[in-house]
């Protein structure tokens, strides 16, 4: 199983709008690492410049480096590095909604033969039972949450070995998202990957990560086990939204709260 580590990084946008900077993190054999944050933050950016998908945006890494297996990455277009193990489940559910949920995850693996195809199939139907139930569903009608099974199903049609998801439990129920998170628990249990996640929902993340990266303004402000920062009391006000006495704070004191961050 591969190893991924950035070192330093920096993004720029169109040359000259910084995304990033001196972003650092490692992703060790079979684990799972949360980005947390809020948006704006530098979560998706530090993934696309992972996958690559930077390319498509007019972005690059300008600095630092990010090798998988020791080999740099970098500057490598997407299909090579999803040759290399590493699937971007990007934001938003991205689906071909015109077509039904087993084309769409068809077209996850076209890379693999045909015979190959077909097996995988079955190993995502067994994990997400409720996609071979709806395979015949036009996937632009299906709800959230099965869009979410969906765009993750076709991203391990693949055989990743590195899985990245962007904001998995965005726009979903409470219910959905303990089932989503529930269900990458399961995939990294079954198919032995490593998952990177990129997430507002902090007690989703921490809840099912190893470790984690805060990020703010484009840089990595805090991280450490997510046991740790489940008990640091600025993650728990600011990212969990309790007190220093142990109760949720209501909207009206986060909105006029006023101290700085203790890491700014």
């Amino acid at each position: 199983m591969p190893n991924l580590s950035v070192k330093n990084i920096e993004v720029k946008y169109q040359g000259i709008i910084l995304g990033i900077r001196n972003v650092s993190m490692d992703l060790a054999e079979r684990q799972v690492v949360s980005l947390l944050g809020a948006n704006g933050a530098g979560k998706s950016t530090t993934l696309k410049a992972i996958s690559g998908l930077l390319h498509t945006e007019d972005a690059k890494v300008t600095r630092g480096s990010i090798t998988l297996d020791g080999v740099q990455i970098e500057d490598k277009d997407p299909e090579e590095i999803a040759g290399m193990g590493i699937i971007q489940v990007i934001e938003g559910r991205r689906l071909f909604a015109h077509l039904t949920v087993e084309q769409n995850l068809i077209a996850g693996a076209y890379m693999l033969r045909g015979a190959e195809a077909g097996e995988r199939l079955e190993t995502v139907y067994s994990v997400f039972p409720n996609l071979a139930r709806l395979k015949n569903n036009v996937s632009g009608y299906i709800s959230g949450g099965e869009q979410q099974m969906l765009v993750t199903g076709r991203a391990l049609m693949a055989r990743p070995e590195i899985l990245m998801l962007d904001e998995p439990s965005l726009g979903l129920a409470p219910a959905l998202i303990r089932n989503t998170y529930e269900k990458l628990h399961e995939i990294k249990e079954k198919e032995q990957i490593s998952i990177l996640l990129a997430e507002q929902n902090a007690i989703a993340a921490l809840n099912i990560c190893d470790y984690a990266y805060v990020l703010e303004n484009g840089r990595v402000v805090l991280d450490g086990s997510a046991q740790k920062l489940k008990a640091n009391k600025d993650i728990q006000e600011f990212y969990l939204g309790l007190s220093e006495v142990g109760g949720r704070k209501s909207y009206a004191e986060v909105k006029h709260y006023r101290r700085r961050k203790r890491w700014l």
